[in-house]
């Protein structure tokens, strides 16, 4: 990994590789629990909604084609070029931002990220992301927060591993992509980072995305 690149940025170079073959890396299939949250806590159409770590814009596309007022971000370039092809009617609702480095003009009634904080391992980059949130929230707003593991299970990965080339399973074949980082915390971590950075729990829990993601912890949360 070169000194200048972010290792939480690797994605960038994975969703080249695998754009380059003509593929997607992730499937089409929404996060069930997006809109669930979204009716369940009525959030309206005409309110201002932003997702951060968009993708390839799975869960960008059921938010817009229902209406809403979605800024779909993401910190890769090559993602947000993909989801703007694949979604023309959409264009200026995507756009790059490293939630970690950059602010925005705007508050947003809900803010959703699913499996991106699994990808930021040191303390000090959860911590940015959950300052983000937080500023970024209107003061009764709401957000939802999905990250990858099981309430129980805790591990990190070596950064210093971030870009290296390795094999991956996809469905169209083995394929040498760059590898990327994950730091899966349990209910008692996520809960205690969550409270430290002034945001408060209104329920959490396990949920899917299949086929990408067995188990997704969740929660919604406000500010305190």
């Amino acid at each position: 990994m070169c000194d200048n690149q972010k290792y939480y940025a690797a994605y960038e170079e994975r969703y080249k590789t695998i754009h380059q073959r003509g593929h997607s890396w992730a499937s089409n299939r929404s996060t069930p629990i997006v809109m669930d949250v979204i009716r369940r806590y009525h959030i309206l159409p005409e309110q201002e909604l932003l997702e951060i770590g968009c993708g390839e814009g799975r869960d960008s596309k059921v938010v817009l084609d229902n209406g809403y007022r979605l800024t779909a971000t993401d910190i890769s370039g090559e993602a947000i070029s993909f989801c703007k092809k694949h979604m023309p009617r959409y264009v200026q609702n995507f756009k790059v931002l490293d939630c970690l480095s950059s602010c925005m003009d705007s508050s947003f009634d809900f803010i959703y990220a699913v499996a991106v904080i699994h990808m930021l391992v040191h303390d000090e980059d959860r911590k940015g992301f959950y300052r983000f949130v937080y500023n970024h929230l209107h003061s009764e707003g709401i957000a939802l927060i999905c990250t990858m593991g099981d309430g129980k299970a805790e591990m990190r990965s070596d950064t210093s591993k971030a870009f290296e080339l390795q094999e991956r399973d996809h469905p169209a074949g083995k394929i040498l992509v760059a590898a990327t980082s994950c730091r899966m915390v349990s209910f008692t971590t996520f809960e205690k980072e969550l409270t430290e950075n002034d945001l408060s729990i209104i329920e959490n829990g396990i949920t899917s995305a299949y086929p990408d993601f067995d188990n997704l912890m969740y929660a919604v949360v406000k500010k305190r």
